[in-house]
């Protein structure tokens, strides 16, 4: 969602979809998801002015939301350390296993959202005050959909093309008539 109405959203919504967030699951449990609310005025404009300006202008629309909630990922454990050695920075996904659950309950509440990933994230190192051990993974903007805004259609590929049995490319029974229900 790109297009969002003026309605501010009550603060018990904003700990609902955090709540919501919290719970998921993540590596060892770990928990290494932060998050940073931004609901004022002067927050919400420092941010674009920082995030979205120069070649990030085009996640300029995210400014325009109520909220826009900073997925952090604090990285200062040693067993976070330990992953990253190996190749395994397992934050990122942990963190995108939150954000979606965020985004989820978002939408249970009425909400819609955008992950924003095209972002300046020295500017939002620095708009939002985070530690040199943090990393800002994403940004995700939420609000009431705009009133005037049109259905849009989500185009998905049929699941014949994405799903295989035992190997790589071997059919899965059924899959191919299995019809697109995703809201139009």
């Amino acid at each position: 969602m790109r297009r969002y109405d003026e309605r501010s959203i009550p603060e018990e919504d904003v700990r609902s979809i955090v709540e919501a967030a919290r719970l998921a699951p993540s590596a060892e449990n770990s928990q290494p998801s932060r998050f940073i609310a931004v609901t004022s005025r002067p927050a919400l404009e420092r941010v674009a002015r920082l995030c979205f300006s120069g070649i990030f202008r085009p996640t300029r629309f995210a400014a325009k939301a109520p909220l826009i909630i900073a997925l952090c990922a604090e990285r200062g454990s040693l067993v976070e350390a330990g992953k990253s050695i190996k190749d395994r920075a397992m934050y990122q996904l942990d963190c995108g296993i939150a954000g979606e659950h965020l985004v989820l309950r978002a939408a249970e509440l009425g909400l819609g959202t955008c992950w924003i990933g095209w972002f300046n994230r020295a500017g939002a190192r620095k708009a939002l005050g985070v530690p040199f051990h943090v990393r800002v993974v994403a940004l995700i903007s939420v609000g009431y959909p705009a009133a005037d805004l049109p259905p849009r259609p989500k185009v998905r590929k049929p699941l014949d093309q994405i799903l295989y049995r035992d190997a790589w490319g071997q059919s899965f029974p059924g899959a191919g008539a299995v019809q697109d229900d995703v809201e139009k």
